[in-house]
């Protein structure tokens, strides 16, 4: 396991990432102890296209050449919406999570947006509440039929 004493180098992911960045996020989503008939549900759901990040919608967090993280974000003004944001097991619990949500937060806050919502996994519901997200009710799962998931709300302010 790599050990950074510096916070990640935020950067847009370039396309020929996108399969890094799949697979990372499945195994992220894996840390929660998830079946691998489970993950395999996901899959689709978790894989993200060399488009994506050829649109500037991908931001990776960057340690030393690694990728140990990523977020995308999407929406309209005034409601923006975190599609993703996900970390390397190795990562987890290193401050990797916590730089990925403040870039997300202070993006969307830049380009005048007043909230930013999330389906959280439930293993993840504490991470966004311990940075001000409230539980504002459910959203069903884009993968599991049946799965429901907490729907999350940051409140950024403004007019």
């Amino acid at each position: 396991m790599t050990e950074s004493n510096h916070a990640p180098l935020m950067r847009t992911a370039r396309p020929d990432e996108a399969g890094e960045i799949s697979a990372l996020a499945l195994r992220s989503k894996g840390h929660w102890g998830y079946s691998a008939a489970f993950l395999e549900a996901c899959r689709d759901e978790l894989t993200v296209t060399p488009e994506e990040c050829a649109a500037g919608s991908v931001t990776v967090a960057d340690m030393d050449g690694t990728i140990a993280g990523f977020f995308s974000v999407s929406g309209t003004v005034p409601t923006g919406v975190l599609d993703a944001l996900f970390v390397d097991p190795q990562w987890i619990g290193k401050g990797v999570g916590r730089a990925l949500l403040l870039r997300a937060l202070r993006i969307v806050r830049a380009d005048g947006f007043r909230s930013l919502e999330l389906d959280a996994d439930p293993g993840a519901e504490g991470f966004y509440a311990k940075h001000g997200a409230v539980t504002i009710g459910t959203a069903p799962s884009g993968s599991i039929p049946g799965r429901m998931l907490p729907h999350m709300r940051f409140d950024l302010g403004g007019e």
